[in-house]
Formats: C-alpha cells, sequence, structure tokens
C-alpha cells in the first residue's frame, strides 16, 4: 500500500506506474506498467494497511493474532490492557475492533518503540482509541475492570498478579510465549493467582499450492511461532 500523494512514480518489478494515472481511478480499475504489466487497483483491508507498520521489534504472526482475539472475545465497546506494545500490530488488532466506544491501555517500557508504535497507530488512524503508557508493567496497571487483558513479555509470572487485579471478574487473559518454559511458569502462576479454564496451544499455519491435477501442501510452512495460554478471572471466595 503507498500513499500516492507521497510519490510521483511507483516503481515494481513489474514495471513504473505514474501515480497520476492512479489518481481518480476507482477501486478495481487497472493501469499499465512501463512494461507493458496490467495491474489491479484494489481497496486496502485492514491487514495491507498493517503491512505499512514500521517494525522495530518482532511482531506476532496473524495466526496467533486472530486467534487470540477470538478466545479474548474482544467486542466493539470493550476496555482492553496489552502489554508490550512493541510495534503496535497487535495493539492495532485490539483497537480495530473495541472502536468506537472501547479503548486500549498499552504499556511499553521502551520509549523508541512506545513512539513508534505511535506513530504506527496514528498511520491507521487508531491512535486516538488507545493510550501507550511508556511504563514497566511489572510495576503494575492503573486500570480495573478491564473486559480482557494480553501479555507479550519474556516474563508475564511477573505481570499476571496485576492483570488478575485489573480484570473484571470472568473476564479473559491470554499470554504468548516462545519457549515452553515460559508457558510452565506463567500457568503456574495462573493457578495460585486462581484463574480457571487454564489452556495452551501452538498454531501451525500450511499453505496449499492448488494446481490442477498436482495440488499440494508447499513446501515450507509456518511452523512454530509461540504458545499461546488463555485463562478466566473467578470472583475469589470469601474463607
Amino acid at each position: 500500500m503507498i500513499h500516492l500523494l507521497d510519490k510521483e512514480e511507483f516503481h515494481t518489478h513489474k514495471g513504473i506506474i505514474k501515480t497520476s494515472e492512479i489518481i481518480g481511478k476507482k477501486f478495481g480499475d487497472s493501469v499499465v506498467t512501463t512494461t507493458g504489466h496490467r495491474l489491479y487497483i484494489l481497496k486496502p483491508s485492514f491487514y495491507d494497511k498493517i503491512q505499512t507498520f514500521r517494525r522495530p521489534t518482532q511482531i506476532l504472526y496473524d495466526k496467533d493474532i486472530g486467534f487470540t482475539l477470538f478466545k479474548l472475545g474482544i467486542e466493539p465497546g470493550m476496555r482492553v490492557i496489552e502489554t508490550g506494545t512493541g510495534s503496535g500490530v497487535v495493539t492495532a488488532a485490539l483497537a480495530n475492533i473495541v472502536k468506537p466506544g472501547g479503548h486500549v491501555y498499552s504499556y511499553e517500557a521502551n520509549k523508541d518503540f512506545s513512539e513508534n508504535a505511535k506513530s504506527n497507530l496514528s498511520k491507521v488512524g487508531l491512535l486516538k482509541y488507545v493510550t501507550i503508557k511508556c511504563s514497566d508493567a511489572r510495576h503494575g496497571f492503573e486500570e480495573s475492570g478491564v473486559d480482557a487483558v494480553f501479555l507479550d513479555l519474556g516474563d508475564p509470572w511477573n505481570v499476571i498478579p496485576h492483570a488478575f487485579k485489573s480484570l473484571g471478574d470472568g473476564s479473559n487473559l491470554a499470554s504468548f510465549s516462545p519457549t515452553i518454559n515460559q508457558v510452565e511458569k506463567a500457568v503456574s502462576t495462573m493457578k495460585s493467582e486462581g484463574f480457571l479454564a487454564i489452556e495452551t496451544i501452538e498454531l501451525l499455519l500450511r499453505r496449499i499450492r492448488i494446481e490442477d491435477g498436482k495440488s499440494r501442501p508447499e513446501t515450507h510452512m509456518i511452523g512454530h511461532t509461540g504458545y499461546l495460554t488463555f485463562a478466566r478471572k473467578a470472583k475469589k471466595q470469601e474463607e
């Protein structure tokens, strides 16, 4: 995706397009490059817009983000806590759903990352639905009674107790970890805090190459990216 007013020419491996030839056309129309290739003008999806983000940090894969949103039950109007912000990809995905009445509170200890995430979110018109706090989540959250919490940091067990305090009763927690050792400590902490319905999953993505008479899975696939652990907060019972 490009912003036409920023460039006079758009260079591709299939030739060059003068942006003046695109302005004024409708989605679905086409233009011909200098090498004779026909390219179509398509409306960018939210997925396409996210690809324009500057990414100084590693981001979650779409397969993990999509399932997490589904399992957390994210809906318009919800208030959600996230840590850490990173490049803001998950932040944007959350904000795109909770808008216009909801809000995302994202904690990021690295100032450079938080400023970059703000820029990325502004680019897709979502910053007004997000509050990015340059703060270490290990010191706790300022919000209470939120609808969901998502954790993406190396030591989630140090933040899970804060998540329990900030979540509303019956609300959902999700944590992403690259290694099983991290998951073990995270799950142990979830149990000690009183979380229920704890489950850990791993998602694998395999594309299929479709050709008449010889369709098959592609040779390469997106295998392990990380483990997703989900849990629900139950109201603590008085002894």
